[in-house]
């Protein structure tokens, strides 16, 4: 009984996590806290929680694909750019201790929020071609925010958000869109990592995952509906609330 009570709250937090995950991200910030409070240390927990990401994004990646809004080319190009980020950051995370960055993450996330609702000068949105003059610093934040997917992963959605859509200069569906795409590529070889160094509990990990698939796919459907104006209001929330919780506030 209360293994299926374990079960049930992880199934339960993963589907809530999954619907942030694609609207916003910090979804993690449920997951990892969940699975720790389960009796995870920190490195089982970090590796377990990749295992409901992957599948997150699968499930979500497919259905924005099946709205019609994709862009293959330029996605995967993305993608490649974090994997060596990603590699560098999986194995540094299963050495080192994480604790430090919480509160300068807090710090991050109030910013990235309040920068999302600038003023932005106007453009065509809709046009996933149109970038922005210097989109040589993409490649930069990319790999950056690679080795950070890979060492912690909590956030990494936010940070993905606001370099795509600042520096691109595309719609929040598409920045959505390229997003998770990005995540499920890097994801692949971190996974790789915890998996090898014993730091994966399966169980937990796949009633997660379905939890997580579930709510991915659900998100990419709200977000191609509800379009900016939910995502923004989804973003705020979430951020808000890990803010709160690095902060120790509650």
């Amino acid at each position: 009984m209360e293994d299926l009570w374990k079960l049930a709250v992880l199934f339960i937090v993963g589907l809530i996590a999954g619907f942030i995950n694609v609207n916003a991200g910090g979804g993690s910030t449920l997951t990892l806290p969940t699975l720790l409070f389960l009796g995870l240390d920190s490195a089982l927990a970090n590796g377990t929680n990749r295992i409901g990401i992957l599948i997150q994004n699968l499930f979500a990646v497919t259905s924005f694909r099946k709205q019609e809004v994709h862009q293959f080319k330029a996605s995967l190009k993305y993608s490649f750019i974090t994997l060596p980020g990603a590699v560098i950051g999986a194995l540094a995370s299963v050495r080192i201790n994480d604790e430090w960055f919480q509160r300068i993450l807090a710090i991050v996330m109030i910013g990235i929020v309040i920068s999302m609702f600038l003023p932005q000068t106007k453009k065509n949105y809709r046009n996933i071609n149109s970038v922005a003059k210097n989109q040589w610093l993409i490649y930069i934040m990319l790999f950056l925010i690679g080795f950070y997917g890979g060492f912690i992963q909590v956030g990494v959605g936010f940070l993905l958000m606001a370099a795509l859509y600042h520096i691109l200069k595309i719609s929040l569906v598409y920045v959505n869109m390229h997003k998770v795409f990005i995540i499920f590529i890097y994801t692949i070889p971190s996974l790789m990592i915890f998996i090898l160094t014993g730091n994966v509990n399966w169980g937990y990990g796949l009633i997660l995952a379905f939890g997580n698939a579930l709510g991915g796919w659900w998100g990419a459907k709200a977000s191609v509906k509800g379009g900016e104006k939910l995502i923004r209001c989804v973003l705020a929330t979430a951020i808000a609330l890990m803010a709160l919780k690095l902060l120790n506030i509650f």
